[in-house]
């Protein structure tokens, strides 16, 4: 039977150039007090340190990004209606100056349609009107 004749490399302190100045070791640094932040704050009461301890909760990731997707939905929805309500209130506003002009228009063509007003115009033409009535011809069967 065979056996594992690999043996474990002992373990070497790494070489190093003696030209080259070695770093420092660190100093642990003080940590800074904590204070009124909003970070400080939000760390305090959401205690999210507890789901982030043994690293990233990958179990949650597909629920996580469904949520996101939701959201991400939701903001489009939304500025999609209000752009939609905007063009809505631009086409009543033109519809409402549409039928002012119409309104207008309209009267004005009344006005200008009377017998007296088409007189008025016609006169610098030389036209005028008649002051005899019309008559009605009458023509037999026979004749025509």
């Amino acid at each position: 039977m065979a056996t594992n004749t690999l043996k474990p490399k002992p373990k070497v302190a790494p070489r190093t150039n003696s030209l080259r100045p070695q770093p420092k070791p660190k100093v642990e640094e003080t940590p800074r007090p904590k204070g009124l932040s909003i970070f400080n704050l939000l760390e305090r009461y959401t205690k999210m340190d507890a789901f982030f301890q043994d690293g990233l909760p990958v179990k949650y990731l597909p629920q996580v990004l469904f949520g996101m997707l939701i959201v991400l939905f939701y903001i489009g929805n939304t500025h999609y209606a209000e752009r939609t309500i905007r063009k809505i209130d631009k086409v009543k506003r033109e519809t409402e100056d549409l039928r002012a002009d119409y309104t207008t228009l309209k009267s004005d063509y009344m006005e200008a349609s009377k017998q007296s007003e088409v007189a008025r115009n016609v006169l610098p033409l030389g036209l005028e009107e008649s002051k005899t009535p019309p008559f009605q011809v009458i023509v037999k069967k026979d004749e025509y």
